[in-house]
């Protein structure tokens, strides 16, 4: 015999209650779905809000850039990553929300590459 056969506590003075048929162990499903589409909802909006945010960002850039007589390829550059944020907007609204978060990390980088040129 390995262990001590006294290494479990009795019933009786164990400290976590089972669960009984009263207390249910989660949440109703239909409570569930609302947390769901909640959640869904709140990722929705911070894509598109992000990505509307970026685009803005990006064109300001550019019409800053531009009157500053910047190269062309750093014009085009925020140009790029605008319109790509903005794409990025656009699929947050439909739903897509992993497809503009990477669309969103993509127009970042086109305009920190535009940053780089400068």
């Amino acid at each position: 015999m390995s262990g001590r056969p006294d290494s479990d506590l009795p019933p009786d003075t164990q400290t976590t209650p089972e669960p009984t048929e009263d207390t249910p162990d989660d949440l109703p499903e239909a409570e569930d779905e609302d947390l769901l589409l909640e959640q869904a909802r709140r990722a929705r909006w911070g894509s598109v809000g992000t990505g509307a945010l970026l685009a803005l960002a990006g064109t300001a850039a550019t019409a800053l850039r531009a009157a500053d007589a910047a190269p062309a390829l750093v014009l085009a550059a925020y140009a790029c990553g605008a319109a790509v944020c903005a794409l990025a907007a656009v699929l947050g609204a439909r739903g897509r929300t992993r497809r503009a978060l990477w669309t969103t990390v993509a127009g970042v980088m086109v305009m920190a590459l535009g940053d780089h040129f400068d």
